[in-house]
């Protein structure tokens, strides 16, 4: 099937549920072609999005032979890509000291060397065609951290600076990179089917990461945000001609990280004379004449 006139082709990671899910539909209903990727049983999801501009292919974002094997279906099939949505993820509820090295790396297996597996195999067809768009999802953990969080922020706060570089790198090859982050929104991501808790819990950090725990299963399906109208801001990225290269989303992102800025700006207030102490004196002399003149 070839690409018709303005319709996109998209690759999402981990479009069985959640956010993955919410934009395949979205971007169905605006009338473009969908690639999903499931880690199993694709034809589960064929048979649940039921249309015939959707093609499902297995793939684990860990498995690099998978990820190859699913680009070339998908060029096969549909003739293109245009828009890469890593979306693919999973979360860790844990104290930095609770987390073990096993529980770190395979978070990180997906979260950040997943997302560049997919990466990689996808640019070669993008240059190629000189067009295309990777929208990489992170979290408002990649904005800001907090206790309980920080070892899966960690790894958004990794997404945040590979797609920064990545916009700067593909611009001159007709490439945008976006990097998303939602705030909270009522998925499943808090339930564990998409978040893991540390085997190890220590009691010295009840009152912070043990808190965290208590509060996510509170807040899970309690969340503000409408994935479903996150699915419609990702469409609306995706058609921009000038997209930004970050895209915080939610009222909560926006707040927390204004709030974050603040709080840094404040910092650098006080100890500015700290700060901009440390250059060579014959620097600071050119720096002062250059300010004179």
């Amino acid at each position: 099937m070839s690409n018709t006139k303005n319709s996109k082709v998209w690759l999402i990671t981990g479009a069985s549920r959640g956010f993955g899910l919410e934009i395949t539909k979205a971007a169905l209903a605006a009338g473009d072609k969908v690639v999903g990727t499931v880690r199993k049983q694709p034809e589960n999801l064929s048979q649940e999005i039921n249309n015939e501009n959707f093609f499902a292919v297995t793939m684990d974002v860990t498995n690099e032979e998978q990820i190859q094997k699913a680009v070339d279906a998908a060029l096969t099939h549909f003739g293109r890509i245009d828009v890469l949505v890593n979306n693919a993820g999973f979360g860790l509820l844990s104290a930095i000291e609770e987390g073990s090295d096993a529980e770190n790396r395979k978070m990180y297996d997906t979260n950040v060397f997943g997302l560049l597996n997919v990466t990689r195999s996808v640019l070669p067809y993008l240059r190629a065609q000189r067009s295309g768009h990777i929208i990489n999802i992170s979290s408002v953990g990649g904005l800001r951290a907090s206790a309980g969080w920080g070892l899966y922020c960690a790894t958004k706060f990794a997404v945040e600076g590979i797609t920064e570089a990545l916009a700067i790198e593909t611009a001159p090859l007709g490439i945008h990179a976006t990097v998303v982050a939602p705030g909270y929104f009522r998925t499943n991501f808090l339930d564990g089917s998409s978040l893991n808790t540390a085997k190890n819990l220590i009691e010295d950090y009840a009152e912070t990461s043990g808190k965290m725990r208590e509060a996510a299963s509170q807040i899970s399906y309690n969340q503000p945000g409408d994935p479903k109208k996150f699915a419609q801001v990702i469409v609306k990225l995706a058609a921009s001609e000038h997209p930004p290269v970050h895209l915080p989303v939610g009222k909560d992102t926006l707040h927390y990280f204004q709030q974050k800025m603040e709080k840094f700006n404040t910092e650098i207030g006080q100890w500015y004379d700290t700060i901009t102490s440390t250059d060579h004196d014959d620097v600071a002399e050119q720096v002062s004449l250059e300010t004179k003149n």
